[in-house]
């Protein structure tokens, strides 16, 4: 047991969670808080994420703190990156996990709904990272690299829209992004990955997964039969920013139950 605790530990590593407060974001701070990291929430409602730092901090292990945090615009991305240099003179993980979504048909889909999505999406996580990237650096060394982790989409592997068109391209851009600065990076000791989540409990799936009924509908479209838990994120989460995953970078990691693999394409089967 201890060589699996040291394996997958990330106790005293300082991390950054943007859009923490609710769903995936949550998922992950909560795994890196159970194993031992100081974690910064960040969203734009700094009241919701000072009541999960609280809530995280009665799991034991790390310690989190909760505050406002804005990457939807130039001036709200130097804010949050200030914001952090104040509270650690160092970064050992980010996780680029705030994000929004818009659905709409296809003949009414509004301009200004592409560019935020976009905005945020795309715009806001480039340019977080590389004002945090001196932050990464200061704490990565060779045997223990500092880690980037991005929020894309089993939508952004799949030509699937579902009326979310500005989305599912923002979250092909996120993957394409993440094999980019993994290039760039790696001379940095900074390693770069995506997880490509399909369908988890959140607020931005909450149309759809809101209720056990409705959750058990969506999870019977997808090949291992489930929506995704907590775990599969927390899981995940520990492997890539822990010793075990820091041979690892420039990977789009599915965490979908099948979907990214998915067809329905029958050559000579019934």
């Amino acid at each position: 047991m201890a060589y699996l605790d040291d394996l997958f530990s990330v106790a005293g590593k300082t991390a950054l969670v943007t859009g923490a407060a609710t769903g995936i974001g949550r998922m992950a701070a909560s795994g890196l808080v159970m194993g031992g990291a100081n974690v910064l929430i960040a969203s734009r409602k700094g009241a919701d994420c000072a009541r999960v730092a609280e809530e995280l901090n009665a799991l034991g292990g790390g310690r989190a703190e909760g505050f406002a945090g804005d990457v939807s615009t130039e001036g709200g991305v130097l804010a949050l990156a200030a914001e952090v240099g104040q509270r650690t003179d160092r970064l050992h993980i980010l996780i680029n996990n705030a994000g929004v979504s818009w659905g709409a048909e296809y003949e009414d889909f509004p301009y200004a709904a592409w560019a935020k999505v976009l905005g945020v999406n795309v715009t806001g996580l480039f340019h977080l990272t590389r004002e945090l990237t001196p932050l990464l650096e200061k704490a990565a060394s060779d045997d223990d690299p500092a880690r980037i982790i991005n929020l894309g989409s089993v939508m952004g592997t799949q030509p699937l829209a579902d009326g979310a068109y500005s989305y599912t391209a923002s979250k092909a851009a996120v993957h394409h992004l993440t094999r980019t600065l993994a290039n760039e990076l790696a001379a940095r000791r900074i390693t770069v990955n995506a997880f490509a989540p399909g369908p988890f409990q959140s607020r931005m799936t909450a149309f759809a997964t809101a209720s056990d009924e409705q959750a058990r509908t969506v999870g019977g479209r997808v090949p291992i039969g489930r929506i995704g838990r907590p775990d599969d994120i927390a899981g995940a989460t520990l492997y890539l920013c822990s010793r075990a995953g820091s041979y690892v970078t420039g990977a789009i990691l599915p965490l979908d139950g099948g979907q990214s693999v998915q067809h329905g394409m029958r050559l000579f089967k019934d």
